[in-house]
Formats: structure tokens, C-alpha cells, sequence
């Protein structure tokens, strides 16, 4: 947040390089790779996507997710308890076309038409993995030598983490839920050790319904929603609440989204996060004009709004001019545009291979960004 601009920051997955695909795929699968060879081009890349975010002008900067298959499926390497799989329930919008759904998870890096069980306790089982995270993070970030204004790194949410796998061990969804939590809670404690902010994935707040909830009424969701925060909320209870930032939206996939809960339904849950500032998206067709609801339910105290203002679902680039009426408007229904960081919708390789937005593209887009943020700065400060 600062007091005499718009900052820019975005939400974690960045594009990575055709190498870093061939050796997740190759992990992904089984296979034996070079520890050597992987941990070079892990470091490789991750200075990379540290040095195109200054190159961009970013001023809250990450990692890119760079040595993560997924936003999500990563917990199931860094978690025991994993034995089998399933086959994955197809999302309720995709569903009513089904011609289409059959290519909008088609990737070769991972299967996502099967989900990961879960067979015995859960416990963390990641600790030598996170560690070299933030080691070759930390190192990028001293190889590259950019003023940014922060850093951040981030974390799949109890509750996506829940919903990537399938519960065949504990008695009830809210046990298993707060056992994933609990579980957890080692990755999120080490990434806030760094002084970084602890960004949290939790699109699970908003797509929960998106799998078998047919058209039941919202009131069904809300205490899914409510439980998921719960579990959240206790997951980082040790962690300063200024320190923590969510991102929930509605699936970074390409498909219909007819069936997206709206935003004002859930929004007294959302706000019984303990958290310093909440990412949603903002841009895209089918949600852009939900920025007034921030008009009718002000941000809690303390919290900070990342709304999304450039669209990761298209290969158009943004007008800065779009970009900075797309934040103006987001700012004036808060009331107060120092608390607005500029974003987009979603990270741009959320799972690995399945990039909607051209690699190339996606760094013009983030220029907008910037470009963006800068028209706006001069409108409202």
C-alpha cells in the first residue's frame, strides 16, 4: 500500500520456460530427475521471472511459482497420506457444454481429470522443498538487485488444498479440512519467517460450488465458505494479520462461468478473514462490474484491495487507459485509493502448461499494468 501511488503487484503463477515444463512433467510422472540439473534450472528460472518483474516496473514481486506444477496440486507432494487417485468431477458450467469441456483442461504437464486421495493422516512432508523455495527466491532476488517495494510467496488456502484431494481417511469434511490446516500451517510459518507477505490461494471461497452444486441455493454453500475460513483463519493464527493477503476468485480457467456464485452473497464470510488485504477478480466479462459492491459493503479496517484490472483469460493486451479506469473505479467505491494495489484476475500459469495467455503476451499485459497504475496515480493522488 502507498500513500502517493498505485502499487502493482499480481497474484503468483507466472509463464515458465520449456525446459522447467519438460522436468515438472517428467516429476510429475515418476520419473527420476537430476537433482543438479533440476535445481539449476529452478534457480535459472526464478532469477528470470525476478528480473522481468523489475524489467515490467512490478513493485510487489514473487517467484513465479516457478518450481510448482500448480497452484494447488503441489500440496500433494509436500503432504503424507497420499495414496491413489480418482477421477475428478467435471465443474457444473463446463458440464452444460460439454463439447467444449473436453479441451479446457487439456495439458500435458498434469492430469486434471484425476484428484489425488488421501488414504491416511495428513502431516507435512515439505519442509526441504519450501526451504529451497525461499532459498533460491532469496537468491534471485540478491543475483537481480531491483528496489522492489515488497516481496511475497505464496500458498495454496486449507480449503483449495481440501478441495484438490479427495477425503478417503477422516470422518467428515471439516475434520479433514482443519487436519490439511494444521498441516499446513509449517509451509506458512516459514514463508512469513522471510518477512515476506504470506499470499494465500484461496479460490475455494468462491468455487466451491462449482463441482456437483447444481442450482442449490447459495445458503447451502455459505457454511462451506464459513468453515473454510475457519480453518484458514487458524491455520495462521501465529501470523501477523497485516502480514497475510487472500486471493479468492472464480477458477483462472477459460470456460463459461454462468454458474459463478455472485460476489455479494458471500461477502459477510469473506470478511471474517483475519487477513491485511483480500485479491479478487475484477476485469474479466463476467465480474467486472461487481466493484460496487465494495460501495455497499466497506473494506474491513486494516484491509487492503487488490482488485484484478487486467484479464488473464485473453490474449488482448489492455489499454492503460482501460487499466486505469478499471482501478478508478474500483478506488472510488472503496473511498480511499490508498488502499487499492493494482492486480490481475489471476496468476497466468496457475497450472503448469495450461496458460491461457501467450507467455509473450502475458508480460505485455503486466507492462499495462504498470502503464496502467501510472495513468491512474496521476487521476487520483
Amino acid at each position: 500500500m502507498s500513500d502517493d501511488h498505485i502499487s502493482t503487484t499480481h497474484i503468483g503463477s507466472l509463464p515458465r520456460d520449456p525446459e522447467l515444463l519438460d522436468l515438472l512433467q517428467r516429476r510429475q510422472d515418476g520419473e527420476n530427475v537430476d537433482p543438479d540439473q533440476w535445481h539449476q534450472t529452478v534457480q535459472d528460472a526464478t532469477e528470470s521471472v525476478v528480473r522481468k518483474q523489475a524489467d515490467v516496473g512490478l513493485d510487489v514481486v514473487n517467484n513465479g511459482e516457478q518450481p510448482r506444477v500448480s497452484f494447488n496440486w503441489y500440496v500433494a507432494n509436500r503432504l503424507s497420506g497420499i495414496g491413489g487417485e480418482r477421477d475428478a468431477p467435471l465443474w457444473d458450467d463446463l458440464a452444460d457444454f460439454p463439447e467444449y469441456a473436453s479441451d479446457a483442461f487439456d495439458t500435458e504437464t498434469i492430469d486434471l481429470t484425476k484428484q489425488p486421495s488421501v488414504t491416511g493422516p495428513v502431516e507435512y512432508d515439505g519442509t526441504a522443498a519450501v526451504d529451497e523455495e525461499i532459498e533460491t527466491f532469496a537468491d534471485a532476488l540478491d543475483a537481480v538487485d531491483a528496489d522492489f517495494e515488497g516481496t511475497f510467496l505464496t500458498a495454496a488456502s486449507p480449503g483449495v488444498a481440501a478441495a484438490t484431494l479427495v477425503n478417503e481417511h477422516y470422518d467428515s469434511h471439516e475434520e479433514f479440512v482443519h487436519a490439511v490446516g494444521d498441516a499446513l500451517r509449517e509451509e506458512y510459518e516459514a514463508i512469513a519467517d522471510t518477512g515476506a507477505i504470506l499470499h494465500l490461494d484461496a479460490p475455494d471461497l468462491l468455487t466451491t460450488g462449482h463441482r456437483g452444486f447444481g442450482d442449490r441455493p447459495v445458503e447451502k454453500l455459505k457454511p462451506i465458505v464459513r468453515l473454510h475460513v475457519a480453518a484458514l483463519n487458524e491455520a495462521t493464527r501465529n501470523i501477523p494479520d497485516d502480514q497475510i493477503r487472500v486471493h479468492t476468485c472464480w477458477g483462472s480457467y477459460e470456460g463459461p462461468h454462468h454458474r459463478d456464485t455472485p460476489l455479494v452473497d458471500v461477502f459477510p464470510e469473506l470478511y471474517e478473514l483475519d487477513v491485511g488485504g483480500l485479491s479478487i477478480e475484477e476485469a474479466n466479462p463476467r465480474h467486472e462490474h461487481e466493484y460496487r459492491v465494495f460501495a455497499e459493503h466497506p473494506l474491513p479496517d486494516g484491509w487492503d484491495l487488490l482488485p484484478g484490472v487486467v484479464d488473464v483469460k485473453t490474449n488482448v493486451v489492455e489499454h492503460p487507459d482501460v487499466v486505469a479506469d478499471r482501478i478508478e473505479r474500483v478506488a472510488d467505491a472503496v473511498g480511499d485509493p490508498t488502499r487499492i494495489v493494482a492486480a490481475p484476475d489471476c496468476g497466468f500459469d496457475t497450472q503448469a502448461g495450461l496458460a491461457m495467455v501467450h507467455p509473450e503476451i502475458a508480460w505485455k499485459k503486466l507492462e499495462a499494468l504498470v502503464d496502467g497504475a501510472a495513468v491512474a496515480t496521476d487521476r487520483l493522488f
